[in-house]
């Protein structure tokens, strides 16, 4: 629901306030660069990013809607609408007086697309880290795209059917990764993660979306990432205000070498 007064537009949920998400860095100083992180992850997910950008800008991390030290609302479906929601009414709150570049990794550069889309007030660049975009299969016209991104959607379909096999082997995964926290799948976080992936991530409206988006978009992604299907990115790539690039021998993780090639995208 949505109501208004003196000139202002409040959303609600079930009757309340749409929730604040959780404010986990704000350093530097200079201009606004605001980080999303994605899907059963924080913003530690930006370790390595945050140092190469706070001595010239100020660097704000946010913890989205059900992970890291957000809220996790009983009554939340963890839609497109609901995570687009609760980052404006955050970054409301930040009263920015300058224009920002908006910053989404994973589920995040997904979230952050909607966010462009619906709110382009304000922003001055977008830049999509590691997007997992998969469009329909049926109006995916090249055979071999469509059947990658099938076999993508049929795995995260098993992912959040199996509870116990998907907790299980994210643990085994989470003690190899680099950074510490970056990817966590539990019991306080299933409901969100699995909601988040089925309702974002597997019905996805990022193309239209990005189509909509009025300011430069960078995406940048490693040329080893398991989360991309090949060929995937193609349509996003034809688009006019898009700039494509590739950082070999990285996967989906902002290790060092893919974070020197956000932050020359963030400019």
């Amino acid at each position: 629901m949505v109501a208004g007064g003196r000139g202002v537009t409040v959303r609600w949920w079930f009757g309340r306030r749409v929730p604040r998400l959780h404010i986990a860095g704000d350093e530097g100083q200079g201009p606004v660069v605001v980080l999303v992180h994605g899907i059963a992850s924080s913003s530690v997910t930006f370790k390595n990013l945050v140092p190469l950008l706070e001595p010239t800008h100020r660097v704000i991390s946010i913890d989205i809607l059900g992970f890291g030290r957000s809220p996790t609302p009983p009554d939340a479906e963890y839609t497109m609408e609901e995570h687009v929601d609760a980052l404006h009414a955050t970054i409301r709150t930040l009263r920015l007086r300058e224009p920002f570049v908006l910053v989404g990794h994973s589920l995040g550069s997904l979230i952050v697309a909607g966010y462009a889309a619906e709110h382009p007030g304000g922003l001055s660049r977008l830049v999509l880290v590691g997007p997992p975009i998969y469009g329909t299969p049926a109006a995916i016209g090249d055979r071999r795209v469509r059947s990658r991104v099938s076999a993508y959607l049929r795995a995260y379909e098993y992912v959040r059917s199996n509870k116990e096999f998907t907790i299980f082997n994210a643990r085994m995964l989470a003690r190899m990764l680099p950074i510490k926290g970056v990817f966590e799948i539990t019991e306080k976080n299933w409901e969100p993660f699995v909601k988040s992936l089925e309702n974002c991530v597997e019905s996805q409206t990022v193309v239209s979306d990005l189509a909509r988006v009025r300011v430069q978009v960078e995406v940048v992604y490693g040329a080893l990432d398991a989360f991309i299907a090949p060929g995937s990115l193609a349509v996003v790539e034809s688009m006019r205000h898009v700039t494509m690039h590739r950082v070999e021998a990285n996967d989906h993780i902002i290790r060092k070498r893919l974070a020197r090639v956000v932050a020359a995208a963030i400019g």
